[in-house]
């Protein structure tokens, strides 16, 4: 049998391009050369694409030759996504996981892992990700959505069961302190700050609105922070869920990805209905927004046992020794095995919706 040509998609625009390229490294080792054959996209920081053979000591080299930026790449690029097999975008954050590239893999017509264009930007969106789980019923995490400074001037509307604490230039915090501000749609914890009083408050709200025009301000759950990993298309399965425990204050950055950051207690140290209800509710939350390939649930099993969802990342954190491929390898998928099945369930989408009429 020929081997498949798989285009692993690498770096990006985003503060997290540096997650990526380690993500895509492990990916290309993995990837077993009897059976595939490799070339790489890696996408700049600045945003120009460059291509690459695909071998790893190439890209600890960086030899690859430069073509032009988005929209509409004039050169090679093009070319070489359409004559692959199935691209793997292997992107973190805005320009990547957050539909952009998926809606450029779509106007090409090749398959490419994971979630499609209107799930990526749907779950990069923690605002309208919430929004839809509640309505279809799935317990979240509570928070009030500020849309520009201007807004967050203004008094919101009050959660019914949120107790007024302290206020923000006029914006009354429900939930008292601490609360967690983000920015709407970013990762890797980047912008967040856990504020502990209105100072903290006011000075979060500035950083989170220096990387969207969108932020949320988030009721600080006490419990235990658990992850699920889920794979699949139209019949997903959830993995083992684990326990984050952050040697920090909270699971920040540093606590992502520094050495020593956090240990992964699997199974989490919750009862047995817990871990149930969270792969539950993380299958759900991924078929409810429509996802496909992988995603990870982050959820939070609070101090009455109640699970609530929190996020779901469509491409997460993918070293053989981050938190989804470690959830699949304690259920009996082993890292290998993981990236075979998603090229497979990316084919397989693709060949299914080629049959509809459009």
């Amino acid at each position: 049998m020929s081997k498949l040509r798989v285009a692993v998609v690498m770096g990006g625009r985003s503060s997290e391009h540096d997650i990526s390229l380690a993500s895509a490294r492990s990916v290309l080792d993995a990837l077993d050369q009897s059976r595939f054959e490799t070339v790489t996209v890696e996408i700049a920081r600045d945003g120009h694409w460059a291509l690459g053979s695909g071998s790893r000591a190439e890209l600890e080299r960086e030899t690859r030759s430069t073509v032009e930026t988005l929209p509409v790449p004039t050169a090679q690029v093009p070319a070489t996504l359409a004559g692959v097999d199935v691209v793997f975008p292997v992107l973190h954050g805005p320009f990547g996981e957050d539909g952009t590239v998926q809606g450029l893999l779509e106007l090409a017509n090749v398959p490419y892992v994971g979630a499609g264009v209107a799930a990526s930007a749907l779950c990069m969106d923690k605002d309208l990700f919430k929004s839809v789980l509640r309505d279809k019923g799935i317990p979240v995490t509570r928070s009030v959505t500020l849309r520009s400074k201007a807004n967050a001037r203004a008094k919101p509307v009050r959660p019914e069961s949120g107790a007024a604490s302290g206020a923000f230039d006029g914006f009354e915090n429900p939930y008292g302190y601490p609360v967690f501000v983000k920015p709407a749609r970013l990762g890797s914890s980047v912008g967040i700050t856990k504020a502990r009083s209105e100072d903290e408050l006011r000075a979060g709200i500035e950083l989170a609105f220096q990387h969207d025009e969108k932020v949320l301000v988030e009721e600080f759950v006490r419990g235990v922070e658990v992850e699920c990993s889920v794979l699949g298309n139209q019949e997903p399965i959830a993995s083992i869920p684990g326990e984050i425990v952050a040697n920090a204050d909270w699971y920040d950055y540093s606590a992502k990805y520094d050495e020593g950051g956090m240990d992964l207690v699997i199974p989490p140290r919750v009862s047995e209905d817990a871990i149930e209800r969270v792969q539950e509710l993380s299958v759900e939350a991924f078929r409810v927004t429509e996802c496909e390939g992988m995603a990870r649930a982050d959820c939070f099993v609070n101090e009455d046992g109640e699970v609530l969802v929190n996020e779901l990342n469509t491409i997460p954190g993918f070293t053989a020794t981050s938190v989804y491929a470690k959830l699949f390898a304690a259920s009996g998928i082993p890292y290998e095995e993981l990236l075979e099945r998603l090229v497979q369930l990316a084919l397989e989408r693709h060949e299914r919706r080629s049959r509809l009429k459009f």
